[in-house]
């Protein structure tokens, strides 16, 4: 059986309360419009977080690698005229400083899971936390990596499982939905689940999204763009607005019982 899972607070979305919350955003905040039109659709379809990178971490030095300040300036824009706490990934200690002043949740992306030194930090900055698994990381390494952030006096600490890497070719990663209960049972810290990144593509993330709220997940982490095959990146991976609202109207239908099994 689960421990008594701890609620995490940002703005009026609650993780680990009685019903999931969904963040919801594009890969890459490319401009001022894109990202407003993002956050006004994903709130009216019921997304509780507005995300959006804004330093990239990409595998190619060569790919958009984001708009880092401005895109921060952007992205809390729109956040706040569509009334949504917005969340997006620090990847050094060197731009934390400047994240806090935009950012109402701090995201750790899976290549940073181990940067012991940027979690002790971001345990220290008071603000929640977001914590991806990383993607050749087991499930105690990434409780573990939690308690770098956990033992500087942060408890606002959410995982997120976005998929290992294993053989199988046929998706970007293999989402490890056994992670969502073993992670709740082992800790008193919520677990959402980013499909998206496991997937990388986007005509199964509805079936990945429902099979995580089955298994106990306390949120999702959509990846949302008005045009998703003209993205900057990671558009195969992104549902568009009116594929977003219908996930929503799922997981809406779906129901969200108090009584979990884990």
């Amino acid at each position: 059986m689960s421990l008594g899972i701890r609620r995490v607070r940002v703005g009026a979305a609650e993780f680990g309360g009685s019903y999931p919350v969904i963040i919801a955003g594009p890969c890459s905040v490319e401009n001022a419009e894109m990202i407003r039109e993002v956050a006004f659709s994903v709130k009216a379809s019921g997304a509780g977080l507005l995300r959006g990178g804004t330093w990239k971490p990409r595998t190619s030095p060569y790919s958009f690698q984001g708009l880092g300040v401005e895109g921060l300036a952007m992205l809390k824009g729109a956040g706040n005229d569509a009334g949504l706490p917005v969340v997006s990934e620090v990847l050094s200690v060197e731009q934390l400083e400047t994240a806090l002043d935009y950012l109402d949740m701090i995201q750790v992306g899976a290549r940073n899971m181990h940067n012991f030194i940027l979690l002790t930090e971001i345990g220290r900055c008071g603000k929640p936390v977001l914590l991806k698994r990383g993607f050749m990381a087991t499930i105690e390494e990434w409780l573990l990596a939690a308690e770098y952030i956990l033992k500087e006096g942060n408890e606002s600490v959410v995982l997120c499982e976005r998929g290992i890497r294993t053989f199988e070719p046929w998706t970007r990663s293999t989402l490890d939905i056994s992670a969502v209960p073993l992670a709740r049972q082992s800790s008193s810290l919520p677990v959402i689940v980013d499909p998206c990144h496991a997937a990388g593509r986007r005509d199964i993330i509805m079936s990945l999204a429902m099979a995580s709220l089955g298994a106990g997940a306390d949120g999702l982490m959509i990846e949302v763009h008005p045009d998703p095959d003209k993205a900057l990146s990671d558009g195969g991976q992104s549902l568009n607005l009116t594929e977003f609202n219908v996930l929503t109207r799922a997981v809406q239908a779906y129901g969200w019982p108090p009584e979990r099994f884990c």
